[in-house]
């Protein structure tokens, strides 16, 4: 599996769910669920038709949106 550096693309950059789901660690179903149930509002996705994309800039602002310094910050988010 290749890495992506997401810093490296331009913002505006698009990605399917499999690439976003590797960019973030996950399996590509748990992002699929997490975008059908509104898990995480934060993380913002692209619809175009029956097409989902995600922009390179929205998967960083979601996961530096997710830094936290101690696990008591992890209730509040």
């Amino acid at each position: 599996m290749k890495t992506i550096d997401l810093r490296a693309l331009p913002a505006g950059h698009m990605l399917d769910t499999e690439t976003a789901a590797q960019c973030l660690g996950v399996q590509k179903a748990t992002l699929e669920v997490w975008r059908s149930t509104g898990r995480y509002p934060a993380l913002r996705f692209v619809k175009i038709g029956r097409l989902v994309r995600y922009r390179a800039g929205d998967l960083l602002a979601f996961i530096d949106g997710r830094i936290m310094s101690h696990t008591g910050q992890m209730e509040a988010a």
